[in-house]
């Protein structure tokens, strides 16, 4: 019997519970899911009371972490990602197995050498975004090389969307599959890519203005904007010198052009308490923000920005209720925290919204004297708005990683991340064949392309 326990039930969770139980019986695991408000598992663990049970968990109770993690053999964290430090510590003092979806942070890289010792796994960035961009580069990138290629390029993007038919009339297109808190911060430090051999930083403040346009065959366009760090990858990805490198967010067009006008606005910003009242509205707080005038106060907030009256970004911030009378319902809140609370309500998934991974990776290479490009794109459409298609992505590559460590696969010990054939080649290969989840890879010579482009 392998006791597994499970830290967090949140939203991206359904699909990683629903692949521990239906492995349980033939593995032989017994599955304890840990959670602040356990009543709502009781109607997806009932049929499974022999190998399955769920516990309150108050993620702040170290003394409460520190009486569960001995109890199991593996754990997985599903925890917000500031809290995984203090699991992998509980993990390493216990010589427990650790497995989670988030990136390795300085905090739990700290922690290599005493995992080895102890002669444990702490399974990092097994999810989606990280994970799966790991796994699908990783063998796109071992075939090329394995052809003899050369790699120029690399860009890889990501983003959680709204299937077609759920966008409706909401013209950002988006609402919350994930964390809502990580949505509104996105972005909050200089992203920093390498274009033909230069070094290129974007601050802040203009990381929403310079976006990238690439197409996904079936599904059209969308706009990717860089993330905080692209070249932390080059070591496991073996690309230390590659001229270009870049790792981004997609979103749908339009959406980067009206977030940039919230930023510039400040009301992205989380380090100051404006002290306001909950009756407050957010045609005050608007207001608030603008110089001292007179008129009507859309006018004026996009002419102190530079927008068109009656373009599209402004047609999104009205569609937020940002110039009327709604309460913002918080007090002394940060912006950040006004602005999370609004977009929960207005970008909620509805019971029968479905969500949309998407995820396309961009290879250009040398071989034989010519260059060539390859694309590699995922789309992932979810069931409703449980089973979406972000707890599919992030959830099931964490369970298949884990499976493996449980029966002996995974071997290495110390931080992890899934960039090993051993590990990722499996879990890729289960993820088509069981779930329909697959990559479809397209490769061309450039001139090829641009000949075909010109005619």
């Amino acid at each position: 019997m392998t006791r597994i326990l499970l830290l967090g039930a949140g939203r991206s969770a359904s699909s990683l519970i629903q692949y521990l139980l239906l492995h349980a019986p033939a593995e032989g695991w017994q599955l304890t899911v840990a959670d602040v408000q356990p009543a709502h598992l009781a109607p997806v663990l009932a049929a499974h009371s022999e190998y399955a049970r769920a516990v309150p968990f108050d993620v702040h109770d170290e003394a409460r972490l520190e009486e569960l993690v001995p109890q199991a053999d593996v754990v997985i964290s599903m925890l917000p990602a500031l809290f995984h430090g203090a699991v992998a510590r509980a993990c390493v003092r216990h010589r427990r197995h650790l497995a989670t979806a988030s990136y390795v942070s300085e905090e739990v890289r700290a922690l290599d050498a005493g995992a080895q010792e102890a002669g444990i796994t702490l399974l990092m960035e097994c999810g989606l975004d990280p994970g799966l961009d790991h796994m699908s580069a990783m063998r796109a990138l071992t075939d090329i090389r394995a052809r003899g290629g050369q790699l120029t390029s690399f860009k890889s993007y990501c983003g959680g969307l709204l299937a077609p038919e759920a966008e409706g009339d909401n013209p950002w297109k988006y609402k919350f599959t994930w964390n809502p808190r990580n949505v509104v911060l996105a972005g909050q430090s200089t992203a920093k890519f390498l274009d033909k051999g230069h070094l290129r930083f974007i601050p802040y403040q203009h990381l929403f203005a310079r976006t990238e346009t690439l197409a996904v065959p079936g599904f059209g366009e969308f706009e990717g904007y860089a993330n905080r760090d692209s070249l932390s990858y080059r070591a496991p990805y073996g690309l230390e010198n590659i001229p270009t490198m870049l790792r981004g967010t997609l979103r749908r067009p339009g959406y980067c052009a009206a977030w940039h006008a919230l930023v510039r606005l400040g009301l992205t910003d989380d380090a100051v308490h404006l002290d306001n009242p909950a009756t407050l509205t957010w045609r005050e707080l608007v207001e608030a923000y603008l110089p001292t005038g007179a008129g009507n106060l859309a006018a004026r907030l996009a002419a102190y920005l530079g927008l068109e009256a009656q373009g599209e970004v402004m047609q999104r911030l009205q569609w937020l209720e940002l110039f009327t009378a709604r309460p913002v319902g918080l007090a002394n809140a940060t912006p950040a925290q006004l602005l999370e609370k609004l977009l929960t309500e207005k970008w909620a998934l509805k019971p029968h919204d479905r969500d949309m991974i998407v995820m396309q990776h961009q290879f250009e290479y040398e071989l034989e004297g010519e260059l060539h490009e390859h694309t590699s794109s995922l789309v992932v459409l979810g069931d409703d708005a449980v089973h979406t298609a972000m707890a599919k992505t992030v959830g099931l590559p964490v369970g298949m990683a884990v499976r493996r460590l449980v029966q002996g696969k995974l071997t290495q010990r110390g931080v992890v991340i899934p960039t090993q054939p051993e590990l990722y080649e499996p879990i890729l290969a289960e993820l088509e064949q069981d779930y329909g989840i697959r990559f479809v890879e397209e490769s061309q010579p450039v001139a090829a392309r641009v000949a075909a482009a010109e005619k």
